[in-house]
């Protein structure tokens, strides 16, 4: 179809909000939804409509856990696929799947949110018909430590008329932030992940959190909390005032405190001094690091850096609390990474992402299986462009060695560049590219680059399931 018939038949129809998902990087349990024995998937592609059997759904949320996926679309419906070793998918068994499935045991609920762990998956919903006797925002967890392998109601040490606000999954633990800002965790304890000033051996049952320290020579007391998020083993929580608390595991400075109370573990939730005076709002935990945006958009990162999640280049050396120390691969104080303009951060095992105000996705971390930077190397040491998103980004997810994202096209001219993507191939991508540049679609410019460039080296490209 040519360019102008596109823009022509787009102006006359009054075509509703669309939204894509992109995925790429690790794929030998078919978490990034594509078939065959490509494991290593270097380009972001967006997944078919026809994956999902929705023609024409947008989407809410997703999650990436260590192996698996999981989707919200607009209507309410759960998505899974991927890695089902521990149940983790939901669908009442432990097999595996390439293929997206909609969650049975939810459809009575609308999905609003989701979270996945390293074999868990958590969702906040509310049910499809509901007189009022029931909270608006529940718990539903399955998986690995879930007692089940389809979700099951959970409301642990909250009242079952409690709202909840958000859920976090770290490899072995669960944290769920009520609408009040209180916060209850569940799961393994060995590292103090669950901020309850002990370490436990075994399986933990849900408990509020209580103490927060403010400083070392005062008693700890109740902090309301506004957003949390999970690592592998510690746990990192922003207050209703901006200010970032972190517990759990901290041997390699993902903490982001200069010393630590309990050898390498903090067992209650201590704020992080280093921030003081600056106001957090959004929270990231990785494998080993950590990362924090601020209200004016600037990114901090403190933890393991050994191969490029921090972002701040390659290093070596030992532990060190110096910030400027250039032979450090450890820092255990947030350092600033990105002074200004980040909208969204999220953190896999070993690799970060983030997406800027101009609409530009970057990454960075290990990048063995391209999920990282689409660029062919083993570590990307900064931040490098992901070129291949079209849309405005609503948002990002990161897991063991794969990456997702999600784009909505929320005027006619995100509609168009929609359209165009589609279309694309090594024959029109100079018309399309014209036109997106005179446009302004710089997103869907930099893809018809990207694109032919990729394909004159002698690479191949499937969109939307076709291959070009």
């Amino acid at each position: 179809m040519e360019v102008d018939e596109i823009l022509c038949e787009l102006r006359a129809v009054n075509l509703p909000t669309k939204s894509a998902i992109y995925a790429w990087g690790y794929n030998q349990r078919g978490q990034t939804a594509r078939k065959g024995s490509e494991f290593h998937l270097r380009i972001p592609k967006r997944l078919s409509t026809e994956l999902f059997k929705c023609s024409g759904a947008r989407w809410l949320d997703i999650a990436c856990g260590r192996e698996h996926t999981a989707a919200v679309a607009s209507d309410g419906s759960l998505f899974t696929w991927g890695s089902n070793d521990f149940g983790q998918l939901g669908d009442g068994t432990e097999e595996s799947r390439e293929q997206p499935k909609k969650v049975k045991f939810l459809q009575t609920e609308f999905v609003k949110s989701v979270s996945c762990g390293a074999h868990c998956t958590v969702a906040i919903a509310e049910p499809r018909e509901n007189d009022g006797t029931v909270s608006t925002s529940r718990l539903w967890v399955w998986g690995q430590n879930q007692g089940s392998n389809h979700p099951r109601l959970y409301w642990g040490a909250f009242s079952p008329n409690t709202v909840i606000q958000q859920v976090s999954c770290g490899s072995v633990h669960v944290v769920a932030l009520s609408e009040d800002g209180l916060l209850q965790a569940w799961g393994y304890n060995e590292y103090g992940q669950l901020g309850r000033g002990v370490t436990c051996e075994g399986l933990q049952g849900a408990r509020v959190l209580s103490a927060y320290a403010k400083f070392l020579d005062e008693a700890p007391e109740l902090v309301k909390i506004k957003k949390v998020s999970c690592g592998e083993y510690h746990t990192a929580a922003i207050s209703e005032n901006g200010e970032v608390y972190t517990w759990g595991l901290g041997s390699m400075g993902q903490l982001g405190h200069c010393s630590l109370q309990s050898g390498d573990k903090e067992l209650l939730p201590r704020r992080v001094v280093a921030l003081d005076g600056i106001v957090i709002k959004d929270i990231a935990c990785g494998g080993i690091h950590t990362c924090a945006l601020t209200a004016k958009g600037a990114l901090y990162a403190w933890g393991g850096g050994q191969v490029g999640q921090l972002g701040v280049g390659p290093h070596n050396g030992l532990f060190s609390c110096a910030v400027n120390d250039p032979d450090m691969f450890l820092r255990n104080i947030p350092v600033l990474v990105i002074p200004s303009d980040v909208q969204l951060v999220t953190c896999g095992h070993s690799h970060t992402l983030i997406s800027m105000r101009d609409g530009r996705i970057y990454g960075w971390g290990y990048n063995s299986y391209g999920q990282a930077a689409t660029e062919k190397s083993t570590y990307a040491w900064h931040p490098s462009p992901v070129d291949w998103c079209v849309g405005e980004v609503k948002r990002l997810a990161a897991g063991g060695g794969h990456s997702a994202v999600l784009t909505d096209a929320c005027s006619l001219k995100e509609l168009c560049e929609f359209r165009l993507a589609e279309n694309v191939n090594l024959s029109n991508s100079y018309v399309i590219e014209e036109v997106a540049s005179r446009t302004g679609a710089d997103a869907l410019a930099r893809l018809c680059e990207r694109l032919r460039s990729h394909l004159l080296e002698g690479g191949d490209f499937e969109f939307d399931g076709k291959n070009i």
